[in-house]
């Protein structure tokens, strides 16, 4: 149980940052669908861009963030040689791609449909080599269990990238200060200036990082190397096909999108705002990876499968009430985008259930890779991406980006069905099944029950139904599974 807590308390420490980096997020969409208009394809152009981008950091740092955590920790070999050798390895990985894009960035800006602005795709290249490196380091603050100074670095990106965001979309503008000359006469706001917001941004992290950069000293370990790409790249494989769950939809919409390329890049920014909303299962997800795998595999209990069949428990219980929260309140939480947007509210349920199912998915995969046995991995994240192109090929001609909210969906559950009967043959663990079906029934219900005060009660009744519907779910946890006797600091008044 002491493991558990501490667990919780890294994953409330790691999530922070993607609390505030999604709640920003949140903040940048009506803005930024207000100062670009959707006739002119803006948004369209940062939803297309960055879903490369998602694409291509996992690409540069190919597995060896999982392959550090693995090693790092692995009897007979040297920490600091092993750290210095991965540092070593993502750096000049980045650097060298980074050179090569530059060296071909035409036809390479060509090819993902940029021709006319090779510079979008010039630094936003650049953004990511660089995020792809300080990605070890920040591995490197999460194995040493400082989530604080992790937390720090990480907000203070987040914030200055809202300050540029603020200054350069509205506050600029509306004093008409033409600062470095940034503007034409109109003040004119270009898309290529969000990219450049970035890349100041990560050159301002990887700055703040120079203390833990100071590791690659540790000189270079070639036998360590071979051991790790060894490892990794079925991690790499199985990271680009899970990223494709997220990623190929905006990728792949504009291209079979039965419309003008201006009404794909209109529906295109309908779908990417609304899944804003639908990202908080992301920021859980991703708070709670952040901490498990130095959990995982730092973890010498002899009881440590149980402890996983916990963890997994509880991930399922609270992403659930998450759920429920998020889908309780959406008449309040869909203000956080423009009500132009508000048709596409529709996929929310569907990708927050599709993300859960992720979360169940990551939880699931340390079966093979604490058994090294990642091909695995990638095995069934190719056949979730399979499946996932597949149904974006073939529905979203006809169900626009409902066809990607599906896909996802579809995607996630094969891959995370796949990775549980055969981890239980290579790495069986006793999950309690039963239980979490019963809270995903619970939930359900609950869910109809939300969905129907939604659509026939005034928004003040249908608010006080929904707080009542999750409430219902956090008493059923308390009762069963969680006494308020047991938590940290509260717990205490709970014990007589």
């Amino acid at each position: 149980m002491a493991n558990l807590k501490s667990l919780a308390k890294d994953t409330a420490i790691y999530g922070l940052p993607s609390i505030v980096a999604r709640f920003i997020n949140y903040l940048l969409v009506p803005i930024q669908t207000e100062c670009f208009a959707a006739s002119g394809g803006e948004y369209g152009i940062i939803t297309n861009v960055y879903a490369y981008v998602s694409l291509m950091i996992i690409l540069l740092t190919y597995g060896m963030e999982t392959a550090f955590f693995r090693f790092m920790t692995k009897e007979g070999e040297n920490p600091v040689r092993i750290y210095s050798t991965t540092l070593r390895m993502v750096g000049f990985t980045s650097l060298a791609t980074t050179a090569l894009v530059l060296l071909f960035l035409r036809p390479v800006a060509a090819a993902v449909g940029y021709a006319d602005h090779p510079g979008y795709i010039a630094v936003m290249y650049a953004t990511v080599a660089m995020d792809a490196f300080t990605a070890i380091p920040f591995a490197y603050l999460r194995i040493k269990h400082r989530p604080v100074k992790f937390a720090v670095l990480k907000i203070a990106n987040i914030v200055m990238n809202i300050i540029l965001n603020l200054a350069y979309l509205v506050v600029l503008p509306a004093l008409k200060i033409n600062l470095f000359g940034i503007y034409d006469e109109r003040f004119t706001l270009d898309v290529a200036f969000v990219f450049y917001i970035n890349i100041i941004c990560s050159a301002f992290t990887l700055l703040l990082l120079h203390r833990e950069l100071r590791g690659m000293t540790g000189g270079f370990d070639r036998r360590a190397c071979l051991r790790m790409l060894s490892y990794a790249w079925p991690l790499l494989v199985m990271g680009l096909a899970g990223q494709l769950n997220q990623a190929a939809s905006q990728i792949l919409f504009p291209h079979f999108y039965d419309g003008s390329v201006a009404e794909a890049r209109a529906q295109l920014g309908i779908y990417g705002a609304s899944i804003k909303i639908a990202m908080i299962m992301v920021m859980i997800t991703q708070a709670f990876r952040f901490a498990y795998e130095p959990f995982v595999f730092g973890n010498k209990d002899a009881d440590k499968r149980e402890t996983y069949a916990k963890a997994m428990k509880y991930y399922v219980i609270f992403t659930l009430l998450a759920f429920l929260a998020v889908m309780g309140y959406m008449d309040i939480l869909r203000f956080i985008i423009g009500k132009s947007y508000w048709e596409g509210l529709r996929v929310v349920p569907i990708v927050m259930a599709a993300e859960i199912m992720f979360g169940v998915f990551f939880n699931l995969s340390f079966w093979y890779k604490l058994t090294d046995r990642t091909i695995w991995g990638a095995y069934f994240s190719g056949i979730g991406a399979a499946v996932l192109i597949v149904i974006d090929i073939l529905l979203i001609p006809r169900f626009s980006y409902m066809a990607c909210a599906w896909a996802g969906f579809a995607a996630y559950a094969v891959s995370m069905l796949l990775s549980y009967f055969i981890g239980q043959k290579y790495y069986p663990i006793n999950y309690p099944v039963r239980e979490i079906l019963m809270y995903a029934g619970i939930a359900i219900v609950l869910y109809a029950a939300i969905s129907t005060s939604n659509s026939h009660l005034p928004m003040w009744a249908a608010l006080m139904a929904n707080t009542a519907a999750v409430l219902v779910f956090a008493a059923i946890v308390v009762k069963r599974d969680l006494p308020l006797r047991s938590l940290p600091v509260v717990g205490k008044f709970f014990r007589n």
